[in-house]
């Protein structure tokens, strides 16, 4: 199991870096060769389903998620959003949490990957790597910058 988090400041309000981080077709935009498909109607609530698909040519996996935990920020407290990885190759889950800052916002994230197949001994490589990657992900969806934590 590869556990990996960090945290990363926006420029933007709690309820807007929480818009913007759970578009998740807007996800794929930033991890390569990856597209993620909603499978349930709008809105986000606890029990939608979606899809990140990864493939380069006719090779390779769905990372299939579901969302178990959908509390949007309201007012000074943080939101919290818990994602269940349901799929047969990738498994583990993600939680992000949305908190008011000084200026804008402080995003959370905090992933426990797993990889079915995939030796221990990778661990450290595959959590170092979801770090950078879903790292650059919530910066270029909210315009953040690093806090300097994780």
């Amino acid at each position: 199991m590869a556990i990996f988090q960090f945290a990363e400041h926006s420029p933007l309000s709690p309820a807007e870096a929480w818009r913007r981080l759970t578009e998740w077709e807007r996800h794929g935009d930033s991890v390569p060769f990856t597209r993620v498909t909603v499978r349930t109607p709008p809105p986000t609530d606890v029990g939608t389903l979606f899809v990140a698909r990864t493939a380069l040519g006719p090779a390779g996996f769905d990372d299939a998620m579901e969302v178990v935990e959908w509390r949007p920020p309201r007012g000074a407290a943080p939101g919290r959003c818990r994602l269940e990885k349901r799929g047969s190759y990738v498994t583990g889950w993600a939680e992000f949490q949305v908190r008011e800052a000084i200026t804008g916002s402080t995003v959370s994230w905090h992933e426990d990957l797993r990889v079915r197949g995939l030796p221990g001994f990778f661990d450290g490589v595959l959590s170092a790597a979801g770090r950078v990657m879903f790292r650059r992900v919530v910066r270029r969806l909210t315009g953040g910058g690093s806090t300097g934590r994780g």
